[in-house]
């Protein structure tokens, strides 16, 4: 091994595979110490080193049973030893039908001691949290720009994934509001607060329609007892060319972990009010019924 082939390899950070798989977006490298075991291979030419991978098994999100659950090497099959490239298939051990397909490269490194430098190539289903379908509604056409966003972030393209999520929330602005609106009116908001959300609307910049939002949102809204909208306004507020792209990764984590709470409680706020008008009506009938 040349002193460049070393340097790169011994600066990698050191993991197993297990780790690896589940944790490392595609595109990237690392260090990992229990692959299976290394050996070589002599042929007419020459003595090539292999690899002998054994998949250990990992902890993914599983779409069928809709949770984490161990998921192991499918019908136990190993990957071709000779080979550098592999294709691991797991299937979920719960419920046996849903599986994930991870293509990598390993290769043997003799510092450290037994380890190979390994690369993901790409994974099926895609790398990162599966973004909850109520949150794709609430976003509505600007849905797409939000999973390219959502890309960015899984592979670190921070300024990417930062301006991505701020053209989703600029665009998709009132129908953010509408929904807010709707949560609020059946929580029994102040109409001033009401009013104040929606001349919101008619501003065109995101910026602009927060500040006109002076009075409180419904505590069933509230994020950690904040404004949602102050939340987003506050990551967004800067342009991308005033942050590393390191900054912008981490704000762009917290704009998409606030729109998917943002989601939650407002799907949650309006299905409970329409369960409890629900209840109240099945009530009355009854009254009415026995009277």
């Amino acid at each position: 091994m040349d002193q460049e082939d070393k340097s790169t390899t011994t600066d990698l950070q050191t993991m197993n595979l297990a780790e690896f798989l589940q944790t490392v977006p595609p595109g990237q490298s690392r260090l990992v110490t229990d692959f299976g075991t290394a050996g070589f291979r002599k042929d007419a030419r020459s003595i090539d080193v292999y690899i002998a991978v054994k998949p250990p098994p990992v902890e993914l999100h599983c779409e069928r049973c809709d949770g984490l659950r161990n998921f192991r090497v499918k019908d136990g099959e190993l990957p071709d030893a000779g080979a550098q490239d592999h294709y691991l298939n797991y299937v979920c051990s719960n419920c046996r039908t849903f599986e994930k397909t991870f293509s990598v490269r390993l290769k043997v490194r003799s510092d450290p001691p037994q380890s190979a430098e390994a690369y993901k190539f790409g994974e099926i289903p895609a790398f990162g949290a599966r973004v909850p379908n109520r949150l794709l509604k609430l976003l509505g056409e600007q849905s797409d720009n939000f999973l390219k966003g959502r890309r960015c972030e899984n592979q670190g393209l921070g300024i990417g994934a930062f301006a991505y999520y701020r053209r989703v929330v600029e665009s998709q602005k009132n129908e953010i509001l509408n929904k807010i609106i709707a949560a609020s009116r059946k929580q029994g908001a102040l109409e001033d607060t009401i009013k104040a959300l929606e001349e919101a609307k008619s501003e065109i910049q995101f910026s602009k329609a927060v500040s006109s939002v002076k009075l409180g949102l419904p505590a069933s809204i509230l994020i950690n007892g904040h404004n949602p909208l102050t939340l987003l306004h506050t990551a967004l507020s800067a342009g991308v060319h005033e942050h590393t792209d390191k900054r912008c990764l981490e704000l762009a984590q917290a704009v998409r972990l606030v729109l998917v709470e943002l989601a939650e409680r407002l799907t949650q706020a309006l299905k409970d009010e329409a369960g409890l008008n629900d209840a109240v009506s099945q009530l009355l009938k009854a009254r009415e019924a026995s009277g």
